[in-house]
């Protein structure tokens, strides 16, 4: 995609595996200096590495996305090291409770809500909380296709994904007229590191997201990345509080 983004800069949330990964390389390869938060050293170093060899710029951030005070921090050092904040992906989450709905315990109902949206709500709000100050941005949220539609399998992920769905777009309409806009990539199967767990304990379940993906294979990180760096770019400047599915079909059956 020609999208020249040359002297801006994106924070990109679980920047060190899978979506986030793809995503801080993507934005890199368009000229944007990268602020990668996870709160693992080594992925994220790693990742800082290939953006660099690159010949981009890019740093890492150790941030637990759940802890306001670190998602805070997080956001004063992407300012502090490059001068301002254009664009954020918001991606980091992981793990939460599945299964039945009377059989899910409240604290893991809990966890998996503070995990998917508590966080999405905090990056949310401090990212606007500068972008309000420079007057402009652009913001997209990770939800998924399990947002959009229900999903038998877990319950709590189903609602906290529907959750930042619902948060982006209440968002979305509240900022547009302050020059920020706000939306969401729902992804469908992509191989990511838990895709391929869940492919590696079970020997059917490739075959299984196959066949519910129309285009007939399972994403990639990079489809899903290029979504996000179009979203934030100005190519998509008249596109606010969409939740767009980047899904191989799997929303159109």
């Amino acid at each position: 995609m020609d999208i020249d983004m040359t002297g801006k800069v994106t924070l990109v949330t679980g920047g060190s595996t899978g979506i986030g990964r793809a995503t801080a390389i993507a934005f890199a390869r368009r000229g944007a200096r990268v602020v990668i938060a996870s709160r693992r050293k080594a992925n994220g170093e790693r990742v800082v590495e290939e953006i660099k060899s690159d010949g981009g710029e890019a740093i890492w951030v150790k941030t637990d996305v759940t802890r306001e005070d670190q998602v805070e921090t997080m956001v004063a050092t992407a300012v502090d090291s490059f001068g301002q904040l254009d664009y954020a992906f918001n991606n980091a989450g992981s793990g939460g409770a599945g299964g039945w709905v009377a059989e899910t315990s409240s604290s893991g109902w809990e966890e998996t809500i503070v995990t998917y949206l508590n966080s999405a709500f905090l990056c949310t709000k401090y990212e606007l909380l500068q972008m309000l100050k420079q007057g402009s941005g652009s913001i997209v949220i990770n939800s998924s296709v399990d947002g959009l539609r229900a999903f038998p399998l877990a319950p709590p992920y189903s609602a906290a994904k529907h959750g930042v769905i619902g948060l982006m777009k209440s968002a979305a309409i509240q900022y547009a007229p302050k020059g920020i806009r706000i939306n969401a990539v729902c992804p469908g199967w992509v191989r990511t590191p838990p895709v391929e767990a869940m492919i590696k304990r079970d020997e059917g379940a490739e075959a299984k997201m196959i066949s519910e993906e129309p285009i007939g294979r399972i994403g990639e990180p990079e489809e899903i990345a290029e979504a996000v760096v179009w979203l934030c770019s100005d190519a998509a400047s008249f596109v606010v509080g969409v939740a767009l599915p980047v899904d191989g079909g799997y929303m159109a059956v």
